[in-house]
């Protein structure tokens, strides 16, 4: 270790950075290669030069282009941090053999001499263009600028020449700093550092298209949209085409002929995929994919592609296709193409020989039982004669070997340590649309890399748990010399308080405890419809979680409170009650009821009204009237009267009529215009001729954060469930406008809460689902 240290301290590092380097092995091992390299074309290694050494052996993603670059510094070549810097970005760029070497050093400015007189002419150019600032502002002027201007003029100068430069032609100008001068600037009232506008300068970014609007971050700040989220360097994407510059990405002697042909097939646009498997509904985690996936691609002026992963017959359903697709475009997004992995069958059957011909892949008759797992038996056939696998391989799609009895495994090892994963296994199920044309189908492993690259997808957008897969992606692809497209990873976007799993949702069917999977307490896109949850809420709330890479669990709270900000704005008003009780006006001002006009949006009367009956009978909540009055209670009482919401009147409570039980079952009021009574101290709603419809109230479906976490629930997920989830109302009644509504229809319902007309309606009885409370109002419940 001591010669180690004494090695690097001798280049030029300070002892410290020495022994850091020290801890780690693999740098270590770089770094002397690149000294005893550099020592064959220089007799002694100076500082400078040791400190470039030391940046390319920790900068230098291609370690067989070491020799090349040390080369270039240890003859003088490359002299300057910039020089090197334009060295790695071109050999990333570049990443085939051999290097063009005239191509390189024009690059990086190889042989290129800056004279002093040429950096002083410079300098005095910039320094006269701003003169009378320079004059007015002196030495609070921005130097930085100054320097930036020279370096664009001179890209190869040594920077310390430049600014030494600036500061004499300064000096000269100016002369020395006065008290003034050496002042810091007072800060104009109001301002703000730079660092503090930035959510003002990302919140002016925002585009004003609905489809990409935003809402409140989850730190408070104002959030930009999805779209701006994903456009342009928001995410740390590569550009199309450039997939070579990506880390871990593997380029091979074929991968520049292939990008280049790849390039002209995509146009140069962004292509992505989202590719669900038809064998269930979406769920909310589904919503942040659709989103990322089709978001990208038209955030960057690209397409995407809705193709159905079906390679496993025996799960597929043809409402699971439909359903799917109706979400898709329910959320605002329009497949550019909707394809099937089994439309490249016939192509991934043909590369599974190649496969197998190039050695690759073999077939194995381990029993699927054997395999699974990351530590299973090594395959006895593994190293069997290609002609013998290709024979098998042809009698498994001919159906001479029986299910079960042999599979196609690649020989290779994934990230997570599970060896020669399947290709293909045995299935005599017939396909939904292929029928009984084949009884050998491809897993995942196999499929999704493949047809990303048939269908030249520039980036394959996954959630975190396929990271595991990214090398078996790229082997796969590289092995066969096919396209490789570049699998990015995000955070999967998970909630509280539910389950999303397949299987778990179909026994929460099965027992009964959920109608079906568009049941609206479970967090499926097609119940969250159903419930009322507008679509936009649901593309805001992704904005709002915003591009992490992090799996995220959030509150439900955190969803709802979108959907109470879109319904806000969009879902008229009117007025329901749930509970009646029978109000007669024995003064009523008319012998026939009044029409009267009530805004859809009181905030904004602009938006259009709706006519409301008022007559003699009228209803109310029954919380809405106390018999003894309570204090800080605010609404009908025998000795308090209430206002009537939108009716201008006043009532006051004249008697009231009970049944035998002794429950009060109508009360009679007198009425006054409010503008002639004294303010009550707070206004109810009502209805008058109404119609009766059904009213469902939902409650989360269970009780803890994690309902699958056996600590948190020892008895399993549907011990947890909530009993009284669902609360169904059969006769509430609500103001005649709602008559002629469809289905999921929205509206407020005053004072109550967010509602929506469900599919079970008919056209003599609605039903209405409750999608959200209202916020909370503190004059609500007094």
């Amino acid at each position: 270790m001591a010669d180690t240290l004494d090695l690097f301290v001798s280049v030029g590092l300070s002892e410290q950075k020495a022994k850091e380097t020290i801890k780690n092995e693999v740098l270590t091992g770089e770094l002397k290669n690149i000294i005893n390299e550099a020592r064959k074309h220089c007799s002694t290694i100076d500082k400078s030069m040791g400190v470039l050494l030391y940046g390319m052996a920790t900068r230098l993603k291609s370690k067989g282009r070491a020799n090349f670059l040390t080369e270039y510094i240890a003859t003088k070549k490359i002299t300057t941090e910039l020089q090197l810097q334009s060295a790695l970005d071109f050999v990333k760029s570049h990443p085939v053999d051999p290097v063009d070497a005239a191509a390189f050093e024009e690059a990086c400015g190889v042989g290129v001499v800056v004279t002093p007189e040429q950096i002083e002419d410079a300098v005095e150019e910039v320094i006269n263009q701003y003169k009378q600032d320079l004059l007015q502002k002196r030495y609070h002027f921005n130097i930085g600028m100054l320097m930036g201007k020279a370096r664009g003029k001179l890209k190869w100068a040594d920077g310390k020449a430049i600014k030494n430069e600036i500061d004499m032609q300064i000096l000269d100008l100016l002369g020395p700093k006065t008290d003034a001068d050496k002042e810091k600037p007072v800060k104009a009232k109001g301002a703000k550092s730079g660092k503090d506008n930035v959510p003002k300068k990302l919140a002016n970014m925002v585009n004003a298209v609905a489809d990409e609007g935003a809402g409140a971050s989850m730190n408070g700040e104002e959030t930009r949209s999805l779209m701006e989220q994903l456009r342009g360097h928001a995410v740390n994407f590569h550009k199309v085409g450039e997939n070579f510059k990506t880390e871990g990405y593997v380029v091979t002697p074929m991968t520049m002929k292939l990008l280049k042909e790849h390039v002209q097939a995509v146009g140069g646009k962004v292509w992505t995929r989202f590719p669900p498997e038809p064998n269930g509904i979406l769920h909310i985690g589904h919503a942040k994919a659709i989103n990322f996936n089709f978001g990208y691609a038209r955030a960057n002026g690209g397409v995407c592609y809705l193709r159905y992963d079906d390679t496993n017959p025996e799960k597929e359903e043809e409402k699971y296709f439909t359903g799917i697709r109706e979400m898709v475009e329910w959320l605002g997004y329009k497949p550019w193409k909707i394809t099937h992995s089994s439309d490249y069958f016939h192509e991934l059957h043909a590369m599974g020989v190649e496969l197998i011909k190039r050695d690759h892949a073999y077939v194995c008759h381990q029993k699927l039982e054997e395999i699974r797992g990351h530590n299973p038996p090594p395959s006895p056939w593994r190293n069997r004669p290609i002609q013998e696998s290709l024979r098998l391989f042809e009698d498994m799609r001919k159906g001479k070997i029986a299910e079960g009895e042999a599979t196609v495994r690649m020989k290779h090892i994934m990230e997570d340590g599970k060896v020669d994963p399947v290709a293909f296994r045995i299935k005599f199920t017939p396909h939904h649309r292929t029928g009984d044309e084949w009884c050998i189908y491809p897993t995942y492993d196999f499929t999704h890399c493949l047809c990303d690259s048939l269908e030249n997808i520039t980036h394959s957008l996954c959630t975190k748990e396929f990271q595991a897969r990214r090398s078996s992606y790229y082997w796969l692809c590289n092995a066969l010399d096919v396209y490789c497209p570049v699998q990015w990873e995000y955070g999967r976007l998970n909630l509280y308080y539910t389950v999303v799993s397949k299987r778990k949702i179909v026994k929460l069917i099965t027992e009964g405890i959920v109608r079906d999977w568009d049941d609206p307490r479970l967090f499926t896109l097609t119940a969250l419809r159903r419930r009322g949850f507008p679509p936009e809420a649901i593309n805001n709330f992704c904005a709002k979680v915003g591009v992490t890479m992090a799996q995220v669990i959030i509150d439900p709270n955190m969803l709802e409170s979108c959907v109470r900000d879109e319904l806000n704005v969009t879902a008229p008003r009117t007025m329901a009650v749930l509970e009646p009780l029978k109000i007669t006006i024995t003064n009523f001002p008319s012998e026939k009821a009044i029409d009267i006009d009530v805004p859809d949006f009181p905030a904004e009367p602009s938006k259009g009204s709706h006519k409301v009956k008022f007559a003699k009978t009228i209803y109310i909540e029954k919380t809405d009237f106390k018999e003894n009055m309570e204090k800080g209670y605010r609404r009908l009482t025998p000795d308090q009267p209430v206002g009537l919401r939108h009716a201008g009147y006043v009532i006051t409570l004249e008697s009231m009529v009970k049944d035998k039980k002794g429950e009060i079952t109508e009360l009679k009021v007198k009425c006054q215009q409010a503008d002639m009574a004294e303010k009550p101290k707070a206004f109810i709603h009502w209805v008058s001729e109404p119609v009766s419809c059904e009213i469902r109230l939902y409650e989360r479906l269970f009780k803890h954060k994690h309902p699958e976490d056996p600590e948190e629930v020892p008895g399993g997920f549907l011990t947890d469930c909530n009993k009284d989830s669902l609360t169904v109302i059969p006769a509430a009644l609500l103001d005649a406008s709602v008559k002629g509504a469809q289905v999921y229809d929205k509206f407020q319902f005053e004072r109550i809460g967010y509602f929506s007309i469900d599919p079970d309606s008919k056209p003599d009885k609605l039903v209405f689902n409750r999608t959200v409370n209202l916020k909370e109002d503190a004059g609500k419940n007094v």
